[in-house]
């Protein structure tokens, strides 16, 4: 991948504010398909501000995931709903395309997967899984005109990225989905999909959500995706860590049940929602699916990310777990 020209992409995204500058690019970790970073704008008369740019990744065609303006789309019209997302002030369509956002304070963190020196207590987790459940229901009833994506096409494109990767990385991937494809359940109304609606992929400080991030994989769907992704992280069927201490094992414990977080949900959103283990087990699978194309990059790197070699022990669970859940909604 060619180098970013970080002087042209200070210039450009500081374009909009006559006789101001950016100071500075600092990469952030998150996201997978774009570059994020933190930089400063400096405006005579105006305090410095913190601000956050999404960037193409240079040498690549910015489609797909990997089209940051049209995440800023999406954000431009969560803006003022209640749902809430950085705000977006810039854009700039050259090569490659980038973005500037408002800095938003907060920490993400996944209760059950990640590690950190200070992780929430387990009351603070309960809130926020409570938050995130219930800003889903908010979220699935914004207006989005985009075209949906039917959900075999869904299952399709998890089984094409399978197909790339050896068969020891995820054995026996096509016995879920071919259960899968088999039991396909009937359409309900499409919605806004963020496509990885976790608590990793949100900031908080402390128990308030104050953004939900990383939309690079936002659609129009199924709304029971998104809401089996959340529930999934309750009882997570991967893992990226060898041991986690009992701090953090200790904030994990505060995640509320999958019962808890529907009753939040329901709350808010009524009505049912049929086959949703179906959707569990989706996840599972498209959980192997995503991880399986890291650990493929993995293996070829000179120092393999040891998360990464951790979580490919696991993915014949994953893909056994899916196949387990799918056979008891029978």
């Amino acid at each position: 991948m060619p180098e970013l020209d970080h002087d042209d992409v200070l210039q450009r995204a500081g374009k909009p504010w006559p006789g101001g500058r950016l100071l500075g690019l600092r990469r952030l970790p998150g996201g997978v398909s774009s570059l994020t970073f933190a930089s400063v704008l400096r405006r005579p008369g105006h305090a410095d501000v913190p601000v956050v740019l999404k960037v193409a990744p240079p040498g690549l065609a910015p489609v797909r995931n990997r089209d940051v303006l049209r995440q800023a789309r999406i954000m431009r019209l969560l803006a003022d709903t209640a749902v809430p997302v950085p705000r977006v002030l810039a854009e700039d369509a050259g090569i490659p395309p980038l973005f500037v956002m408002s800095h938003v304070p907060g920490e993400s963190y996944e209760p059950l997967l990640d590690v950190t020196d200070r992780p929430p207590a387990p009351g603070v987790i309960a809130a926020r899984a409570r938050a995130a459940a219930g800003t889903l229901a908010r979220m699935q009833t914004v207006p989005v005109a985009d075209r949906p994506t039917p959900l075999r096409a869904e299952l399709d494109r998890w089984a094409r990225l399978l197909d790339t990767v050896d068969a020891d990385i995820a054995p026996h991937h096509e016995r879920l989905y071919r259960a899968l494809a088999a039991r396909l359940p009937q359409p309900v109304e499409p919605c806004l999909q963020h496509g990885d609606y976790r608590l990793a992929n949100m900031l908080f400080t402390g128990e308030r959500l104050t953004a939900v991030i990383d939309w690079e994989i936002w659609s129009v769907g199924d709304p029971r995706i998104d809401l089996a992704w959340l529930l999934m992280h309750t009882d997570p069927p991967h893992r990226f860590h060898e041991h986690r201490d009992d701090a953090n094992v200790k904030a994990g414990s505060g995640m509320p049940s999958r019962e808890e977080l529907l009753a939040e949900y329901h709350g808010i959103r009524r009505g049912t929602l049929p086959d949703l283990p179906w959707f569990l087990a989706y996840c599972h699978y498209k959980t192997a699916a995503t991880l399986s194309v890291f650990v493929k990059r993995n293996r070829r790197r000179p120092d393999p990310d040891p998360q990464l070699v951790v979580a490919a022990r696991g993915l014949g669970e994953v893909i056994e777990r899916g196949r387990a859940v799918l056979a008891q909604s029978k």
